[in-house]
C-alpha cells in the first residue's frame, strides 16, 4: 500500500502499520563492528544481531529502512 492509498484511511482512523524490519536491517550485511560503531566498541560482549542498537550506531541505515516504507 502506498502513500497515497493511506492518506484517505489515515484521515477516517487510526492505522497501526508492520513491516519486516528485521529482514531489511539483514539485506545490509552488517557485520560486528557495523552493530558497534564508535560509541560501542570497547563492548565486552558481542552486539551482532540487537537490531535496537543500530538507531545509535547506523542511525542512517534505519532511517533509509522507514523512508522504505513510505
Amino acid at each position: 500500500m502506498r502513500l497515497a492509498e493511506l492518506e484517505p484511511l489515515l484521515a477516517r482512523r487510526v492505522l497501526v502499520l508492520d513491516g519486516a524490519m528485521g529482514t531489511m536491517i539483514q539485506t545490509y550485511g552488517l557485520e560486528e563492528a557495523d552493530y558497534r560503531g564508535e560509541r560501542f566498541a570497547a563492548w565486552a560482549s558481542d552486539v551482532r544481531g540487537n537490531n535496537d542498537l543500530l538507531t545509535l550506531t547506523q542511525a542512517a541505515i534505519i532511517a533509509a529502512i522507514h523512508r522504505a516504507y513510505l
